[in-house]
């Protein structure tokens, strides 16, 4: 379901290797991209640490430039979990193959604990998050939440934020923000025609991310477990919010 995203997270890396100073960046990127394209024409790179909310790195050609921009929360990252940035990113910037050990070695650091830790504690003090209100024109969350709680949860569960979206959202119909501890559910679906149990399916999903956090299992991010899974099929009109879904 596009609202419920699964997104391929990756994990520990092992190796113990110095951390590459800041002045050597610029020589990394200048070895991959000769790795990747021997014969032509190097553009001088410009490489820098930047405060971004999350772990992002980006690339972009301007005037025979290289200008790239990684997240301060890769300083003082290994030197091979920076040379496979690098190489992601010139492959991507000129159509090549990525080499899967550079990807798999990238996904196990951004995966570590380390990592995933300082992530969440930087979204929590560099992002914001939109809050808007739990009672919406025709449903109340909160109520909502209450009846869930008691229904499925034996009333243990405690309440996070919850709102509705800014915006009639029909790509991500509810999501949990864990940095935040905030619930947030599509304002497309306050409506008259919208049958209650819709909204509490997708209320009730969003609260099993509580109940079952997020893993790293087998060197990927384990967003919807067995046990997950297996909770979900308890709520008693799922192929109905199913047949729903879809329509909408």
């Amino acid at each position: 379901m596009a609202a419920l995203q699964q997104a391929l997270l990756p994990m520990l890396d092992q190796e113990d290797e110095s951390c590459s100073p800041a002045f050597t960046l610029q020589e990394t990127f200048a070895a991959e991209y000769r790795s990747l394209r021997p014969r032509a024409p190097m553009p001088e790179f410009n490489v820098r640490f930047y405060p971004f909310t999350g772990i992002n790195t980006t690339i972009r050609l301007r005037e025979g430039k290289a200008l790239v921009r990684l997240s301060d929360m890769l300083e003082g990252a290994p030197d091979s979990v920076l040379r496979a940035i690098a190489h992601i990113l010139l492959a991507k910037l000129y159509r090549k193959p990525i080499d899967p050990m550079h990807a798999n070695r990238y996904r196990r650091h951004l995966g570590s604990d380390a990592i995933t830790r300082r992530a969440e504690q930087v979204r929590r003090s560099r992002g914001r998050k939109n809050i808007s209100t739990a009672q919406g024109h025709h449903y109340n969350l909160e109520e909502i939440f209450d009846g869930l709680n008691r229904q499925f949860f034996n009333g243990l569960l405690g309440q996070p934020v919850l709102t509705w979206s800014a915006h009639s959202a029909r790509r991500l119909l509810g999501h949990y923000d864990a940095a935040h501890n905030t619930i947030v559910v599509s304002r497309v679906f306050d409506r008259p025609g919208t049958p209650r149990y819709a909204i509490e399916y997708l209320l009730f999903h969003e609260m099993l991310h509580l109940k079952h956090p997020v893993r790293v299992k087998g060197g990927r991010r384990c967003v919807h477990s067995r046990a997950f899974q297996q909770d979900e099929k308890m709520f008693p009109e799922l192929e109905k919010v199913k047949e729903f879904l879809k329509r909408l």
